[in-house]
């Protein structure tokens, strides 16, 4: 139902394990189906709702936030590990998602997005018919 999709994603872990700094924060995620819907959690303590942006393009869900770089003139940093800057965000959303209907909410640091699954998606119940013959309605009156 929901496909991950970050090209950078794979780029900036391998970059962190050789020492190097990352190319983006990255927003952390969880995401479950709850009844006949999808929900995807991103943690984004700090950010400003204002400061966020939901946008659906041909399936893909992309969000991006920015958590701005606040250092007084006076302030001697002696530890600085909270991600700051731009976030980026992609996932493809797969064809059983009504992304039309996608819905985001945003409360104490985490943005909610909410995509239902799309009506053709949903379970449904197969009528089971028995015997040699299947009956066709010619829906013509006997």
């Amino acid at each position: 139902m929901l496909m991950r999709f970050d090209p950078f994603r794979e780029l900036d872990r391998l970059t962190k394990q050789v020492g190097g700094p990352g190319l983006l924060p990255t927003m952390a995620m969880d995401a479950y189906r709850h009844g006949d819907q999808v929900v995807v959690n991103f943690d984004l303590p700090g950010v400003d709702r204002d400061a966020i942006e939901v946008s659906v393009e041909k399936d893909v869900l992309t969000v991006r936030a920015e958590r701005p770089i606040a250092r007084g003139e006076d302030e001697e940093w002696l530890v600085a590990e909270r991600p700051r800057g731009s976030f980026y965000r992609q996932l493809f959303l797969g064809q059983g998602l009504d992304a039309d209907a996608l819905e985001a909410h945003y409360e104490q640091g985490v943005l909610t997005v909410t995509v239902p699954v799309a009506e053709a998606a949903k379970p449904r119940r197969v009528e089971i018919t028995s015997g040699g013959r299947r009956a066709i309605d010619t829906g013509a009156a006997a």
